[in-house]
């Protein structure tokens, strides 16, 4: 018991001694106008608030999303690979590479994958 107060103790003083530390040899930056406004995706915030978005760029980043996610989904049928059943490893692993596939399919027919526009 002893000793877990002592390290408690040597814990508390550390960290406030960091914490000291730090706000000494900060920038003091907070006077900064450039530094203290918001950034905002490149609007500029003191505008109008409501200026028209790009809805071609809405879609693009959740075209990005759902491809960002589908291969966290993919990584972990790998290691799999070796501790299931080949048969319903394979299956599973065709049918959500399919649905994959498919999805990329539509959205090429929508022509969401052009560019240019």
């Amino acid at each position: 018991m002893i000793m877990m107060t002592i390290l408690t103790m040597i814990f508390l003083i550390i960290s406030n001694i960091l914490m000291l530390i730090s706000m000494l040899i900060s920038k003091k930056s907070f006077l900064d106008r450039e530094k203290c406004s918001p950034f905002e995706c490149g609007f500029d915030p003191k505008a109008i608030a409501r200026i028209p978005f790009s809805l071609h760029f809405f879609l693009i980043t959740m075209i990005f999303l759902i491809f960002d996610v589908e291969i966290a989904l993919i990584f972990p049928i790998i290691p799999t690979f070796k501790m299931v059943n080949f048969f319903s490893w394979f299956k599973i692993t065709f049918f959500f590479l399919i649905i994959l596939l498919l999805g990329l399919y539509h959205e090429w027919n929508q022509n969401m994958l052009n560019w240019s526009n």
